[in-house]
């Protein structure tokens, strides 16, 4: 699956170098630029990597203009694990946060996608849309019906963003077949305000575009949001039917190539 333009490469990383690169801008992304822990060996090497890297898939967005360390490259990341990998391996990562069950036991083949990033030059542009093009194809050549993962809010304190969290909760809450639930040990309350005492501007201003473009695509929430201290973030589950998403997207982007 190889997606090419003057500049730009999408494709799943096929050599431990791939993976590498992965993790290289995984660490500027999270430890450098929004503080997350990381461990000297990690540090050391600046690579940011978990136990669950070899059992995912990496899709990559390479910058084929970059010069230097090939390392640099990669201006995108997605990680994605199957449901049928999942449950041949390791588990799926959220169900350290989530209690996943009722997205492990539907008939339909699940993605769970993590460690999103993309490099502060290329947010915003051609880029993040070549890597949903991308997962679009993944998505296509896997029959993938419910995609989800954890989102960011960059900050480990709830109160700031409680307009934005109340407002995903009251707006964005999914259906009860879907509602997975941040598990009791990690529960932080999202239904911090009343429905009618939120500013709907104020909290989408709160709320970072990765989260926002979800939702504009049909996706939702579980209920309740999990402190990471260790990556510095508040996160929100976000589950997304690709029936729902395709047709959004077609409708959102056809839209604005007319325009």
């Amino acid at each position: 699956m190889t997606i090419d333009t003057d500049r730009f490469e999408v494709r799943l990383a096929e050599t431990e170098q791939d993976v590498a690169a992965a993790q290289r801008l995984r660490y500027k992304v999270f430890v450098e630029e929004m503080g997350a822990q990381a461990s000297p060996e990690e540090h050391a090497a600046r690579l940011e990597q978990d136990e669950y890297d070899p059992y995912f898939e990496h899709l990559l967005l390479i910058d084929t203009h970059a010069s230097g360390d090939p390392l640099d490259k990669v201006c995108g990341v997605y990680r994605l694990m199957r449901g049928s990998t999942a449950r041949a391996g390791i588990g799926f990562y959220g169900a350290s946060e989530y209690d996943l069950s009722k997205l492990e036991n539907l008939k339909r083949e699940t993605l769970e996608l993590g460690r999103s990033c993309v490099a502060k030059e290329h947010r915003g542009g051609l880029g993040m849309h070549m890597m949903w093009d991308g997962l679009g194809k993944y998505v296509t050549k896997h029959d993938i019906g419910v995609m989800f993962g954890v989102a960011s809010f960059h900050s480990a304190d709830p109160a700031p963003i409680a307009e934005a969290l109340a407002y995903l909760h009251h707006n964005h809450l999914a259906p009860p077949e879907l509602r997975v639930k941040a598990r009791p040990e990690h529960f932080a309350e999202m239904n911090l305000m009343l429905a009618d005492a939120i500013n709907k501007p104020t909290a989408l201003n709160l709320i970072p575009s990765l989260i926002k473009a979800y939702l504009r695509f049909g996706g939702y929430v579980g209920e309740g949001a999990f402190v990471d201290h260790d990556f510095n973030t508040v996160d929100v589950c976000l589950i997304m039917d690709t029936q729902t998403m395709t047709e959004k997207y077609r409708t959102f982007y056809g839209r604005k190539r007319r325009a």
